[in-house]
């Protein structure tokens, strides 16, 4: 039995350590070859792959190919599109094309993104054939991944790749570790006829729940909070390394460790988790849910008032609350999904919910928060003296510090009207199980219920 475990947990760690090698840092190396006025672009087509790929891989592994061969298979090709990346970027640096990188990387995210839910029902098939219990036996395997994440976040940092195209290239290469490991788990079966629609399949029929009122406005709010889940992402550690440029903080430590700071934030979402059953029991799903968008207007407001210096403490909060910020919203999002859909609409339903925040409101919120606040309030264009580094930097300091407070500023707002306008059935109320909430927390790599877990 351990030593399913042991494999499983090393097969999270390995999953999670390839997204970790860039999904923070990414931004530093594209403002450094002059693209970060285009670093929007490669966390939106995160989203927009969202939408359709984990699908599309999920019913081939289900009818035709076994799970373990499809995530081998797609971290082949992640991986090898991701070296194609870094490799462009090492010929050519530092005149970098967009168009090129973006291709490359556009690639490698379609094949990597659905080796998240892939990742899920091997280790689901493999619990379920050693005989243990998913809701106990799970989680402490999942969160391998957060530690495997954060792993790879440190070492981008220490390694000094955070700043360039090495820390594409070393996520390519830990996809190639990962396809020949994934080779080693334990057969998964498939099911040629399938009993399921295509439309079940793709979880279309779940927007028949659009027709219910409480159900329309949670999915809409879904959307609306999601706009907010990759703008740090994005941009946070491009803010925090901003600082490395003006004469006051150039020599702190947060301005050289932008990576290895905002590692702090994945270390907050494995202890929050640990704070939901609780939660969930005091304050219920609403309240937990609306402590969360809360959450995201302290996140975006301490970034607006932190700095590498002597408001690093601001910094280090933002990052802590990120945990709940992110981990409470999902969780609880996907608890009152479960509990307000029939059993034959479960796993559509929770494919919608994350297609509403994962896919269409991270897309949207992503693309808007580069195009309409940041780029407009932030000089992105390349500079090459470091005079001018300085200058440029010192004076784009009050655009970030602006662009925080209006995206703080629309997470109140989103959160004054769902006390407003979104109700709870009284029916749902007091009906969660500690164990039950632990169980969907371990689901995905961000705290979310797993695409291909079973309620």
């Amino acid at each position: 039995m351990k030593s399913i475990k042991t494999r499983l947990s090393i097969l999270s760690f390995l999953e999670f350590a390839v997204w970790g090698s860039y999904l923070v840092s990414l931004g530093i190396y594209l403002g450094s070859v002059g693209l970060g006025a285009q670093t929007f672009w490669f966390y939106t087509v995160q989203g927009l792959v969202s939408l359709f790929m984990p699908a599309l891989i999920g019913i081939i592994a289900d009818r035709w190919v076994p799970a373990q061969k499809m995530l081998s298979l797609c971290h082949a090709l992640a991986g090898l599109f991701m070296i194609l990346a870094g490799g462009y970027c090492w010929l050519h640096n530092p005149d970098i094309e967009f168009g090129t990188l973006f291709t490359f990387y556009t690639l490698s995210i379609a094949f990597f993104m659905p080796t998240i839910g892939l990742t899920n029902s091997v280790a689901f098939n493999a619990l379920n054939k050693a005989g243990l219990d998913t809701v106990t036996a799970f989680p402490p395997i999942r969160v391998w991944g957060t530690v495997g994440f954060i792993c790879a976040e440190l070492f981008v940092n220490f390694t000094g790749f955070q700043s360039t195209y090495m820390q594409l290239i070393s996520s390519g290469m830990l996809s190639l570790i990962m396809m020949v490991y994934a080779f080693t788990m334990p057969d998964c079966p498939v099911s040629k006829s399938s009993g399921s629609s295509l439309s079940d399949t793709l979880g279309l029929s779940a927007f028949k729940l659009f027709k219910s009122r409480t159900m329309a406005a949670f999915f809409i709010f879904s959307m609306l909070l999601g706009v907010c889940l990759q703008i740090t992402n994005s941009y946070g550690t491009m803010f925090i390394d901003n600082f490395q440029h003006i004469t006051e903080f150039m020599d702190t430590w947060g301005a050289k460790n932008a990576t290895a700071l905002t590692a702090i934030s994945q270390a907050s979402e494995a202890l929050c988790i640990l704070m939901i059953p609780f939660c969930l029991k005091r304050f219920g799903i609403k309240g937990v849910m609306l402590i969360a968008m809360i959450a995201w207007v302290l996140r975006f407001g301490f970034f607006g008032i932190g700095n590498t210096g002597n408001g690093i403490v601001f910094l280090i909060l933002s990052c802590i609350v990120y945990g709940v910020a992110f981990d409470f919203f999902n969780v609880a999002g996907g608890l009152f999904v479960d509990q307000q859909t029939d059993n034959k609409l479960r796993s559509s339903a929770q494919g919608l919910f994350m297609i509403m925040t994962n896919g269409i409101g991270a897309s949207v919120g992503t693309m808007l928060a580069g195009n309409l606040v940041i780029n407009r309030l932030v000089d992105m264009s390349p500079v090459a003296d470091e005079a001018a580094k300085v200058a440029q930097a010192t004076a784009n300091l009050p655009g970030w510090e602006h662009s925080w407070f209006i995206f703080a500023g629309y997470a109140l707002v989103i959160s004054i009207l769902f006390v407003f306008i979104f109700k709870t059935p009284k029916h749902t109320a007091g009906q969660i199980t500690e164990e039950k909430a632990v169980d969907i927390a371990g689901g995905d790599p961000e705290g979310m219920p797993g695409e291909n877990h079973k309620f």
